[in-house]
This record gives structure tokens, C-alpha cells and sequence, in this order.
């Protein structure tokens, strides 16, 4: 019997494998670079985040009790509407999710907390965030937030940095390859 080198022991169609038929264009790489857009991803953070904080914020004065789990549901929207909306490629939009899921947590918190105060003092939240001075801050973070709570943070800031990074095929990324290798060698 002869010695086949691309023998297959479960004779499997290599599917995953397949060549690319096309060498990689690096003009296509330069208009995905160039599609990433940091204030995009900033600017939708925030409107996810404040849509985010008046849910919160309704379910919780519904419901008639505070849900710090609710943190956790912050992080995949978030980090999907920053690779909507980001087109990111690098690290900046992972950092850019994971920072607005954590604040988002604590200005979660803040604002719930500031509708407790303002419902036992029969006033306004607004009123209520309006009349906070440098020593409330510390009693808040003290007495209000959790050691849950800032695990919540974490673990909502690690899911949005997971969802927010583009995805690319395969073509996509050979082409950008394409494109960066081009620069490097033009750099240097």
C-alpha cells in the first residue's frame, strides 16, 4: 500500500480549511480601517446607557425593590451597540465598552438609590441629585454599593468588552492583515 500523506483517518471533508481563491485586496483592509469610527461607539455608550439607567429605574419602581443582578444585563447590549456602531477593530472599543458598563453600574445604583431618598423625603430625584454634596459621596459608596455590586460591575464590563469588537470573515481579515503589513513595510 502506498504512502498517502493527506490521509484522513475519519475521512472528513475539510470544510474549515478551504483556500482563499482570491489574494487579499489591502484597499479593502484600508476602508475597514478607516470605517471605525471612537465617537460612534462613545455616543451610542451613552444613549445605551441612559436608555439602560430609566429601565432600570422604571422595573425597579414597579417591582418595589431594588435588582443589583440587573447590572449584569448592561454589558451584551452595550457591547453590541458598540460593534454596531464602532466598527471597531483594535482595542480602544473593548475599553470604551467595558468603561461605560462599569459607570453605567454605578450610575445605576446612584439613581436608584437618589429615587429611594426622593420618595422618603416626598421629592424629586432631580432635587435629590441636585442637593448632593462631597460628604455624601463616601457614605454612599460605603453603605449603598455592595461588594455584589461591583462584582455585577465587572463582570457587565467584561461581556461588553467581549461583544464589542468586530467580527470579521475571513476574507475581511486577510485583507486587513494585507493592509497593515503594507504600512509596516512602507514605515519601516
Amino acid at each position: 500500500m502506498a504512502y498517502d500523506p493527506n490521509n484522513q483517518a475519519l475521512r472528513l471533508p475539510k470544510r474549515h480549511a478551504s483556500p482563499i481563491a482570491e489574494k487579499p485586496d489591502p484597499e479593502f483592509g484600508r476602508r475597514l480601517e478607516a470605517a471605525q469610527s471612537l465617537r460612534n461607539a462613545v455616543t451610542v455608550s451613552m444613549i445605551v446607557l441612559i436608555v439602560f439607567t430609566l429601565l432600570w429605574l422604571l422595573l425597579t419602581s414597579v417591582g418595589g425593590r431594588v435588582f443589583p443582578w440587573f447590572a449584569l444585563l448592561l454589558g451584551p447590549p452595550l457591547g453590541f451597540a458598540v460593534r454596531l456602531a464602532g466598527k471597531g477593530l483594535d482595542w480602544r472599543f473593548p475599553a470604551v465598552a467595558a468603561s461605560f458598563a462599569a459607570l453605567g453600574t454605578v450610575i445605576g445604583n446612584v439613581v436608584i438609590s437618589a429615587a429611594y431618598t426622593a420618595s422618603e423625603l416626598e421629592a424629586g430625584i432631580a432635587t435629590v441629585l441636585s442637593r448632593t454634596t462631597s460628604m455624601t459621596w463616601p457614605v454612599f459608596f460605603d453603605e449603598v454599593m455592595t461588594g455584589a455590586d461591583y462584582v455585577y460591575a465587572l463582570f457587565s464590563a467584561g461581556m461588553a468588552a467581549y461583544f464589542a469588537t468586530r467580527r470579521l470573515t475571513r476574507r475581511q481579515y486577510y485583507a486587513l492583515r494585507a493592509w497593515q503589513d503594507r504600512n509596516r513595510a512602507a514605515g519601516g
